[in-house]
């Protein structure tokens, strides 16, 4: 398992972040012409947790790559071995894939609607249906299962503070757009939020 994981998360993590990021923001410029990446760099709070972001993203990658390829430099990330065995590790396997699909379906049901942050300045659409009546940010839920997934996976220090770390900002950048979108849709958006929880 453990000499499987090593090559495989790797793998998985650019997998998931070209399924999740990388083509969505291509199809959906192709089709619309307009850029979905929206954080910018002026001195915003919206910005400011799009720089986070992007940080914890790095540290994400460098945990998984140090896992895989850093031999005796992983130790440094402190493992936490007590929950070190292979039923949490096949947990923790089967979340990031379910959190991929998860999303997957989230993205194809936006359609040319998502966006990385808030767009002020197009429309677009209000989507209520398929999975957004399960949960209003469909595509966050994915993305914290996705990071408990890999802690369980390979449990250490900065894995568990990206976990905490990673809520946290989604807590406070769902915030941010649920001020917007009642800005936006007004009535709409506030029946949409009687109806389905904001995660689940």
């Amino acid at each position: 398992m453990e000499q499987f994981l090593k090559y495989y998360l790797p793998f998985y993590i650019l997998l998931y972040f070209a399924i999740a990021f990388f083509i969505p923001s291509y199809r959906t410029y192709k089709k619309t012409g307009v850029n979905p990446i929206t954080f910018g760099k002026e001195d915003t709070a919206h910005n400011y947790i799009g720089l986070v972001m992007k940080i914890l993203i790095a540290l994400l990658f460098f945990s998984v790559f140090l896992y895989s390829f850093g031999y005796n430099y992983y130790k440094f990330l402190v493992p936490i071995s007590y929950l070190e065995n292979q039923s949490l590790k096949i947990v923790g396997l089967i979340l990031i894939h379910l959190a991929l699909i998860w999303i997957c379906i989230a993205q194809y049901q936006m359609s040319t609607s998502w966006r990385i942050g808030i767009d002020e300045e197009n429309d677009t659409e209000l989507v209520t249906q398929g999975v957004f009546s399960i949960s209003r940010n469909p595509i966050f839920l994915g993305m914290i299962i996705s990071v408990f997934g890999l802690f369980l996976v390979i449990p250490n220090a900065l894995t568990f503070f990206l976990t905490l770390s990673t809520y946290f900002i989604i807590q406070i950048q769902i915030r941010l757009e649920e001020e917007f979108l009642e800005k936006k849709h007004r009535e709409a958006y506030s029946n949409y939020k009687l109806k389905t929880n904001r995660l689940i």
